[in-house]
């Protein structure tokens, strides 16, 4: 079988391993079980497929989505490997397809869903396919700790016992409790391999803001990132219907997405996102595990997600490609008390509950965070970064506070009104603001009536919002959202312990922050005609643009300019099969006229330190063609055998001469053998 750094490049177009790769491919291949945490865009899917390859017999994928199988099958057949996938979406063809393939003994990769797990077939198919390795992808599904919990996964366990083979499982996040989980489930307890390779997304910006108008702070967000391809998820399905429409409304490309529509208005989005460049997708948490879109360069929440392991799984859909990406979470009031609200009327146990609840205060404390979010969100993790100088609050640090005589003033508005109310009420006492319901209630009489008037009514908002989400007070479900206070708040009453608040975290998004151009001004009209000519080509192939080449390649071709298929090879991305089908009509765009034909044996060497030497020895071959004198009678040797020549670099006269044979040799040698030791 060929070496994993061998296909790495002739394959998949890359020159060397990305951080973490490299032992993680080593673990697979030595049929070791392995449990991998990587980023989302770390490159997960190559560290089971390039093991895939160079073992023998079939890798079975587990992968929960059908887009997300489809994707990746479309992806390794355009790189010239043996996959397919077995889904409630296959037509007839596609089904028989992969069986005469696993019957020939072609297939390499089979992606299956973990459902599919129940039939009693799949069992023997995977025996007569020869499966010699389980790859799980998304493997935090398994844990019901986790945020996507899936039942079928729970299956995955008993087979990887039933077959007798090793398996790999990957996930972009997981705590230290889905991690166990995970163990157990997958690997009966028995601790397989792990590498943590840090949930660091350096390329992705991390902004929060509160709500102020969110509709057009989204719009406005939105507009200073015009013709790019974005998410803004929607905690409700009429939400992503409103926005979408405003979108549009605003001269933007955009569509809406949820688990209410229909199944072919649902697909139409997800094919229409993954064909089209610059299009908005207004959607609810159901849109994206699926997408295997490598350039989405934002992504916005106009909702609070449930947790920080729901938001780091959305937000790094952006970006997967390694360029720059951006990201806006809204949150407000109204967004905690609903959080709470469903944990609190859900049906888990208590114990579940408690855990959902610590879950939810670490991601208001990150929303209310007072320095670096990134350090915040990987201590989550269980990473201790430094500052890292891309996130909101490290270009502009917030203005602080102490806050304990405002908080103190609030808990006992609070306390002296029985916790029997919201937010909204509790501002009308502190400010003095003398309301139907205050006189009612005789609530203007309070000594805390108006000892508030120091902060404004927008100020008081904050500061509730803060005391949320630092967990003081909670709303009571119970009692239509009335807040009651924690056990953390206490001290805090008492006078002995002070605390320190964000003076306002109201802002509004504004256009000022536009994110870097991916090329220069010169080279961007290049990219231009580049992603053009990739559009045909999707268009024609219908298959997703990204699945020719991602946009990082593209963007390398435009600032590179390479003058040769030798050059293009170089690119990353560009691997032997793509150099093949794509890559002298992307030279032609660049340089504006076709490169010669190539001989295939030339063309495999394409950008690899063989070709030089390849057309060296082509050179003198015709030189001595008819020998020294140009008399005698004509002698060549097959461009497969130079090209062996030039892989192989035979560096003494014995070997060279055996590959020759005796006439070539007695013609060639010598010159031949010159070249290769120059080299």
């Amino acid at each position: 079988m060929s070496a994993p750094e061998e296909l790495l490049h002739r394959i998949f177009g890359f020159q060397s391993f990305r951080p973490g790769q490299e032992e993680i491919v080593a673990s697979v291949l030595e049929g070791r079980d392995t449990l991998a945490i990587m980023p989302t865009g770390g490159g997960k899917s190559l560290c089971f497929q390039l093991p895939a390859l160079c073992r023998e017999g079939v890798t079975l994928v587990i992968s929960p989505l059908i887009a997300l199988m489809r994707d990746q099958v479309r992806a390794l057949r355009e790189a010239g490997v043996e996959a397919g996938a077995l889904t409630s979406g296959n037509t007839e063809e596609e089904t028989e397809e992969v069986f005469q393939a696993i019957d020939d003994g072609r297939l390499k990769l089979l992606y299956m869903a973990p459902e599919r797990l129940s039939s009693s077939a799949t069992l023997g198919l995977l025996r007569r396919a020869n499966c010699t390795l389980i790859a799980v992808d998304e493997a935090h599904c398994v844990s019901q700790w986790g945020h996507d919990f899936r039942p079928d996964y729970l299956r995955i366990g008993e087979l990887k016992q039933t077959l007798g083979v090793p398996l790999a499982a990957f996930t972009a996040t997981a705590d230290a409790e889905t991690r166990a989980e995970i163990v157990t489930r997958l690997f009966a307890g028995t601790p397989p391999r792990s590498f943590l390779r840090g949930f660091d997304r350096p390329n992705i910006h991390l902004a929060f803001a509160a709500k102020d108008g969110p509709r057009a702070q989204i719009l406005s967000f939105a507009a200073a990132r015009k013709g790019q391809s974005g998410i803004v998820y929607c905690a409700t399905r009429a939400k992503t219907e409103g926005l979408a429409a405003a979108l549009r409304e605003a001269g933007h490309s955009a569509l809406h997405y949820h688990g209410g529509m229909e199944a072919d208005d649902r697909r139409q989005a997800e094919f229409r996102f993954q064909q089209e460049d610059g299009l908005i997708v207004a959607a609810t948490v159901a849109f994206g595990m699926g997408i295997d879109k490598p350039d989405i360069r934002w992504v916005a929440h106009a909702d609070l997600p449930k947790s920080i392991e729901s938001y780091y799984q959305e937000i790094g859909r952006a970006g997967r490609d390694g360029a720059p990406a951006e990201t806006l979470t809204l949150y407000g009031a109204d967004d905690i008390r609903l959080r709470r609200s469903q944990i609190d009327e859900g049906l888990a146990p208590l114990e579940r509950k408690a855990a959902d609840h610590t879950r939810l205060n670490a991601l208001l404390g990150l929303a209310e965070a007072q320095a670096c979010r990134r350090q915040m969100l990987l201590r989550y993790f269980g990473e201790d970064p430094e500052p890292c100088g891309n996130c909101d609050l490290c270009e502009t640090p917030p203005e602080v506070f102490d806050a304990t005589d405002a908080v103190r003033k609030a808990l006992s508005a609070m306390l002296r009104t029985g916790e029997s109310f919201g937010a909204g009420h509790l501002i009308d006492i502190l400010t003095g603001n003398t309301t139907d319901k205050v006189r009612a209630r005789h609530h203007e009489d309070l000594p805390t009536f108006g000892v508030g008037r120091d902060l404004s009514r927008a100020q008081w908002q904050a500061v509730f919002r803060q005391m949320m989400g630092r967990d003081l007070i909670r709303p009571d479900p119970e009692r239509h959202g009335a807040f009651r206070m924690t056990d953390p708040a206490r001290p805090i009453l008492r006078g002995e312990e002070r605390i320190t608040l964000r003076r306002d975290t109201i802002r509004k998004a504004t256009a000022g922050n536009v994110i870097k151009t991916l090329v220069g001004e010169e080279d961007a009209p290049l990219l231009s005609a580049l992603k053009a000519k990739r559009r045909a080509l999707a268009e024609e192939g219908r298959v997703p643009a990204y699945v020719i080449f991602p946009d990082r390649t593209l963007i390398e071709m435009a600032e590179t300019r390479p003058a040769t298929l030798d050059d293009m090879a170089r690119v990353s991305g560009v691997g032997a099969k793509k150099l093949e089908r794509y890559g002298a009509l992307f030279l032609e765009i660049i340089t504006g006229t076709l490169p010669d034909p190539q001989h295939p044996a030339r063309r495999r060497l394409s950008g690899r330190a063989g070709a030089d030497l390849y057309d060296q020895l082509m050179e003198a071959q015709n030189r001595l063609s008819r020998g020294e004198n140009g008399t005698e009678k004509p002698l060549t040797c097959s461009a497969s055998l130079i090209a062996k020549i030039a892989e192989m670099r035979p560096d003494n006269s014995d070997t060279l001469n055996r590959l020759l044979g005796e006439r070539r040799a007695d013609r060639f040698g010598a010159a031949f053998l010159n070249i290769l030791t120059e080299a």
